[in-house]
């Protein structure tokens, strides 16, 4: 099973930028940010496939969330920009060897979280 470790979150402004980093045990071809705020489901925003970088986001944070990963480093990142206040959230690095990176039902490997918040 990969093991996960996020980093990068943090307090920030309405309108600011945040970049988030997981570092993975091993490679694994789809990875996914999902986020979780107080009394909210978990929901994923962003996917990525390693082969061939296709990624995917929910209409609530394209646009302005960038998915990104380094293979040879085992590293994916989450650069967030325009952040608003209901991007406040514990964001949670995710992988899976399913099939289908964009499904975020197929997740089953997380991270610990770190916590982004976003003041107004």
């Amino acid at each position: 099973q990969v093991q996960l470790v996020e980093s990068g979150g943090g307090s920030v402004q309405v309108g600011g930028s945040l970049r988030l980093s997981c570092a993975a045990s091993i490679y694994t071809r789809c990875m996914a940010w999902f986020r979780q705020a107080t009394g909210k489901e978990r929901e994923g925003v962003a996917s990525i496939y390693g082969a061939g970088g296709v990624t995917y986001y929910p209409d609530s944070v394209k646009g302005r969330f960038t998915i990104s990963q380094d293979n040879a480093q085992k590293k994916v990142y989450l650069q967030m920009n325009s952040l608003k206040p209901e991007d406040s959230a514990m964001y949670y690095c995710a992988a899976t060897t399913r099939r289908g990176c964009s499904d975020f039902s197929q997740y089953n490997s997380w991270g610990q979280g770190t916590q982004v918040t976003v003041s107004s």
